[in-house]
């Protein structure tokens, strides 16, 4: 056997992964959650869910993710055999979602998995119970508790040993004998506790499944007696169902009823539904098998009531997954909209400068892989200080709503419309295709602009300014293959040269265009 100590190491790996204070809790954590655990295999629901209540709230803070994933899947694993159901999907999914993007290492690791595998033989998720099993008996034997590999190779052969039942002879001897290696493995890590009876018990259930019958009966009264000193009803509802599974084989059938009747009982003290299934069904079978009716029916009636229990449980979870997909829909809805909200100008309903940065780049590289070659159209409302102080505030916002309602009327609906600042505005067209025998690319965005000058120039603006002046716009416009900084910064000289010329006109920059180190006055 190992010298490792079993408790020792968990220490150990606490103190590598948390500081001192931190040790201290985690460990304290650990060992109330033995505690609920101890009481439910006890039978002491009571007790059980009073501690239970007072744990969960206290996970500590400063623990890396196996550690807390540990700690939340041992309490979902309570919460499950408490019948707290709800509770019990929800501390795993925060268990599972601490590691989702980590790599499994180390004994926690490994107790997670475990964990996580027993929760998902019991909603149902039958492959992916046995699949993760094994992962964590891999997982385990890369760490250095012995307790938690014990624990490992208990959970994938007892899954094993409930596969092996439904399997036909010829297949479910080979579960049995595989599920023998893992428990024979586990008894040579640990010789006493929990975990050592546990493994005894299962080990005792392969062995009736090959027919090793003399070996089972001795195994499992050995385990029966530990667990009647321990008061654990867990193994003392598989010793039963072992030693009925063997009476049965014999043709003893009135023991076996007996047997199987107290396993029966056993299990529905500590709440297992998987047991309580696997057990009622076959004390059905022997009762009928031995001329009993009334055993038999009472046996079916307990088999229905748990196979309701477990139907009832896996609704439950698939209403709260629906539940929990809902609001992570509505979230990322909220999400979005808030994004979107973030990029979009509240005034004019365009984009904003920030809407613009986010989605020019993508266009313009789309529109260069495409062999076209964007144009940026730069506009700036001429005098609008003036439009504003002579009209007010309200007014000159509606005047910009009113541009952006013509800007909308002049460009295409693949084109890039954004509110830059205050009373500039920038169009982003990106479906200019490209001559190739003369290398230059149709003047679209200069047909654009004017279109823009022209209908800003004769747009009707009694209803929104009455007499005060009309506003007009003055125009940059830049092209080629360059990103979103570039194009601005030629169009901007453009627009300067405008402004400069007289405004209300459209100005196209040249590859070697003379720009302004200030703006003129608009």
């Amino acid at each position: 056997m190992t010298t490792i100590a079993p408790r020792a190491a968990v220490r150990r790996d606490i103190e590598d992964c948390v500081g001192q204070d931190d040790q201290v809790a985690a460990t304290e954590a650990l060992r109330a959650d033995r505690e609920v655990r101890l009481l439910i295999d006890a039978g002491r629901d009571d007790e059980a869910n009073a501690l239970f209540d007072q744990l969960l709230s206290k996970v500590p803070p400063g623990l890396d993710p196996w550690t807390r994933a540990a700690i939340l899947t041992r309490r979902a694993v309570a919460a499950w055999r408490l019948r707290r159901i709800p509770l019990a999907l929800e501390l795993a999914a925060e268990g599972w979602s601490d590691i989702d993007a980590e790599q499994p290492r180390g004994s926690f690791a490994a107790d997670t998995l475990g964990r996580l595998g027993y929760l998902l033989e019991g909603i149902g998720h039958r492959r992916a119970s046995l699949d993760i099993s094994r992962i964590s008996v891999e997982v385990a034997r890369t760490g250095d508790d012995v307790e938690i590999l014990a624990h490992s190779l208990q959970g994938l052969g007892g899954t094993l040993n409930f596969r092996a039942c439904e399997q036909p002879p010829e297949e479910a001897e080979a579960t049995f004998r595989e599920a023998i290696a893992l428990f024979e493995e586990g008894l040579g890590l640990v010789d006493s506790g929990r975990i050592h009876l546990a493994l005894l018990s299962a080990y005792a259930a392969s062995l009736a499944g090959i027919g090793a019958l003399d070996r089972a009966e001795v195994t499992a009264h050995k385990a029966l007696a530990l667990a009647l000193a321990d008061g654990d009803r867990w193994v003392a509802s598989v010793g039963n169902w072992v030693l009925a599974t063997i009476r049965r084989k014999q043709g003893r059938l009135a023991d076996a009823a007996a047997y199987a009747r107290i396993a029966v009982d056993e299990a529905e003290r500590i709440n297992d539904t998987s047991m309580l299934q696997r057990y009622s069904q076959d004390l059905a079978d022997i009762c009928g098998a031995n001329g009993d009716p009334v055993g038999e029916a009472d046996a079916l009636r307990r088999n229905i009531n748990s196979r309701r229990t477990a139907m009832e449980t896996l609704q439950e979870g698939l209403g709260q997954a629906l539940e929990q997909r809902r609001l992570a829909i509505r979230a990322q809805r909220l999400a979005t909209a808030a994004q979107e909200a973030a990029a979009r100008d509240p005034l004019t309903g365009l984009a904003n400068r920030l809407g613009l940065e986010r989605t020019a780049p993508e266009l313009l590289e789309r529109a260069i892989s495409a062999a076209r070659v964007p144009w940026l159209v730069l506009i700036d409302v001429d005098w609008f200080k003036g439009v504003n102080d002579a009209a007010g505030h309200a007014a000159g916002d509606a005047a910009l709503r009113e541009i952006a309602q013509l800007l909308r009327a002049e460009c295409r609906a693949g084109d890039l419309i954004a509110r830059w600042a205050g009373d500039e505005f920038v169009v982003l067209l990106s479906e200019s295709p490209m001559d190739h025998s003369t290398g230059l690319t149709s003047p679209v965005g200069v047909a654009v602009a004017e279109r823009i000058r022209v209908a800003v120039d004769r747009h009707d603006w009694t209803a929104v300014l009455g007499t005060t002046q009309r506003p007009t716009v003055s125009i940059g416009v830049a092209t080629g293959p360059d990103p979103l900084e570039k194009l601005f910064a030629n169009a901007d000289v453009a627009l300067y040269r405008a402004k400069r010329r007289g405004r209300n006109r459209v100005e196209v920059h040249q590859p070697v265009d003379d720009g302004y180190a200030i703006r003129p006055p608009r």
